[in-house]
C-alpha cells in the first residue's frame, strides 16, 4: 500500500511515518516510480508503534522491541533482553520523574516567596547530590516576562 492509504488506514500523518521509517521502525519497498509501498502488515507496525510511545518509549528501545510486539495494542512477547530493556527504560523514566519533582519543588518555593514579596533564591539539588543555587532572574517587585 502507497504512504497515503497507510496514513488514512492508521491515521497518522505521512511525515510521521516517514519519520517512523528513517528510525528503522516501519519499512517500505521503493516501486519504479519512487513511491514508498508498504506491507499489508504495515497499520498493525504503526498502531504497535503508537502504543509503545504511548507508554513513554523511545524510539530506540521501540527499535529493539518490535519484534517482540504482537496485536495491537501491542503485547510483547517474551523476547532476549526484553526485561532488561523494560526495567532500564522504567529506571530512566523515574529519574526524570525525581528531577520533575525537585523542579516543582523549587518552582513552589519561588512561588511562596514571590507572593511573599521576597523573591529570595533557592537550592536545588542535582543527580550527583550536589546542591546549586537556583537563580532569581526578576528583581524583587518585577515579575518575569511572559506573566
Amino acid at each position: 500500500m502507497l504512504i497515503g492509504e497507510l496514513a488514512r488506514r492508521s491515521s497518522v500523518s505521512t511525515r510521521l511515518l516517514r519519520y517512523y521509517e528513517s528510525q528503522g521502525l516501519l519499512t517500505s519497498v521503493r516501486l519504479a516510480n519512487g513511491y514508498r509501498d508498504y506491507a499489508d502488515d504495515a497499520p498493525m507496525i504503526v498502531a504497535q508503534i503508537r502504543g509503545l510511545l504511548a507508554a513513554g518509549l523511545s524510539t530506540e528501545v521501540i527499535r529493539e522491541l518490535l519484534p517482540c510486539a504482537a496485536g495491537k495494542q501491542p503485547r510483547l512477547n517474551s523476547c532476549p533482553d526484553l526485561v532488561g530493556i523494560l526495567r532500564g527504560t522504567l529506571r530512566d523514566i523515574d529519574e526524570r520523574m525525581e528531577v520533575l519533582d525537585r523542579n516543582r519543588q523549587a518552582l513552589i518555593r519561588y512561588l511562596d516567596a514571590a507572593e511573599a514579596g521576597q523573591a529570595q533564591p533557592s537550592t536545588v539539588t542535582s543527580r550527583s547530590g550536589s546542591r546549586h543555587p537556583v537563580p532569581v532572574r526578576w528583581k524583587r517587585g518585577r515579575q518575569p516576562r511572559g506573566r
